[in-house]
């Protein structure tokens, strides 16, 4: 039986695109480095020209023109124990049951500009990266039928128009292209009804695996509304709304046989393999090559945030983000070919062309408290704290790439004037994750999916640098 190879990519790419803004999930989850001194709270600041990302109607408070690039440095760290599986028909699948499934280093640079067409209108261009991130278990890996390796990059172009309404309000509106691609590899065990067993006149299991390196990518759109309130000298409150964003990923699926008992010559088959004969056939639909899709919505969200200038030199940032991650509770990957998929109860053969996953995913929320002191005329101290809500309900609807978790974010920044024009900020985050469990039940088998029950462990964190320049003319 094949897995939903396709399917998962495609979804799971799709759902992690949504994240990736939100900073759910094991990605980073921040696009400025200003920002991130002050774990996110910021957004009320509107220090530079990354304010496009947080609330475009922050452009309007700037006084100058402006370009900033910033690159973040991602160390995430997720590894897993004790894992245990078993094949659809019974028995253990043997393999590694631990180890760390992320790179050392991911790099995501993001470049913003601003530019004062005059003293009401802002006109503004990022080009950000709001996920970057890969996950691969080893081949061996235990939890291989259920997800081995799962890789996402989305690039964002935003053009943004900020209006000054008068001195205490201002709007910004910008429309958002997504561009995203994914990769999965995903095996699959080809005996999980029993068809090469059946054919090899003994049990096959363990011996049938194949599997599908998988590719898909897609054009989203949506927009960004944004707006800000001087309510006095001392105090600005603002509010953001970034709309949802539909994906149609397409993609195509090659697929692989491996184990001995589909790759090797076989009598009662003419000496042609289990695979060539049967499996990889039309008639069977696993074949080498094929398309495969799957739709996405992937999640609106409501920022509310303020500041409060203390003192000449003290400022007080908090943020509230709400993200409607309910949106994730069910998707269909579609394949071009139908398979066959098991037996009816007369002996006739049981199709299906797609795959469904219901994750079941809940509404969350972020909180962030930071705030910012301005040490000398050049130098300026920040930090922050910030509570990030996980979607994930528990451990029967966590996705093994996607061990998500609550988490909490510990953040520490600098931005250094030099002369009038330039600005250079850094900053490094700790990003704690709860340790969370993985625990899912066999495919029913009425479609396209192989897998057996499977129980994993994992330990989560992450580190962020970040380093950014500004030029003002």
């Amino acid at each position: 039986m094949k897995h939903t190879l396709n399917k998962l990519a495609l979804i799971i790419s799709g759902v992690l695109v949504s994240f990736a803004a939100q900073a759910s999930g094991y990605h980073f989850g921040t696009q400025s480095v200003t920002a991130q001194g002050t774990a996110n709270s910021a957004a009320a600041d509107a220090a530079d020209a990354t304010t496009i990302f947080s609330n475009p109607a922050g452009l309007a408070k700037l006084e100058r023109s402006e370009i900033t690039g910033a690159v973040n440095l991602v160390a995430p760290n997720i590894k897993y124990r004790d894992a245990q599986a078993t094949y659809r028909r019974g028995g253990s699948v043997g393999g590694e049951t631990g180890g760390k499934i992320t790179k050392d280093v991911t790099v995501a640079p993001h470049v913003y500009g601003a530019y004062k067409a005059n003293g009401k209108v802002t006109l503004g261009l990022g080009l950000y990266v709001p996920f970057g991130s890969e996950t691969e278990y080893s081949e061996k890996s235990v939890l291989r039928h259920h997800l081995n390796e799962l890789g996402l990059t989305t690039v964002a172009v935003e053009p943004v128009v900020a209006y000054k309404v008068n001195e205490k309000h201002s709007v910004g509106v910008g429309a958002i292209a997504q561009y995203s691609s994914a990769k999965l590899r995903k095996y699959a065990d080809w005996d999980a009804s029993g068809a090469v067993s059946a054919m090899a006149g003994r049990n096959m299991s363990g011996l049938s695996d194949g599997h599908a390196e998988v590719k898909g990518h897609d054009w989203g759109f949506g927009y960004q509304l944004g707006w800000l309130w001087d309510v006095n000298d001392r105090t600005r409150v603002g509010v953001n709304y970034r709309s949802k964003v539909s994906h149609n990923l397409k993609g195509s699926a090659e697929w692989q046989a491996d184990g001995p008992a589909v790759t090797s010559p076989n009598p009662r088959l003419g000496g042609q393999s289990a695979y060539d004969a049967l499996i990889g056939t039309p008639a069977y639909g696993y074949v080498p090559h094929e398309k495969a899709g799957v739709k996405i919505v992937t999640p609106e969200s409501l920022s509310v945030h303020g500041m409060y200038k203390a003192t000449d030199k003290l400022k007080l940032f908090g943020d509230v983000t709400w993200t409607r991650h309910s949106r994730f509770n069910r998707a269909e990957l579609v394949f071009e070919n139908s398979k066959t998929i098991g037996r009816n109860a007369d002996g006739s053969p049981r199709r299906s062309d797609r795959t469904i996953i219901t994750p079941d995913w809940r509404n969350t929320y972020k909180v962030a408290v930071g705030g910012s002191y301005q040490i000398s005329e050049p130098l300026q101290l920040r930090a922050g704290i910030a509570f990030d809500q996980s979607p994930v309900r528990g451990a029967s609807s966590r996705l093994n790439t996607l061990p998500d978790g609550n988490r909490i974010w510990y953040s520490v920044g600098a931005k250094y004037k030099f002369r009038k024009n330039h600005e250079f900020d850094v900053a490094y985050s700790h990003i704690h994750i709860n340790d969370t469990s993985f625990s899912a039940a066999a495919s029913t088998g009425d479609n396209v999916d192989s897998k057996g029950t499977a129980t994993a462990k994992f330990n989560n964190y992450a580190n962020i640098l970040g380093l950014q320049y500004s030029y003002k003319f």
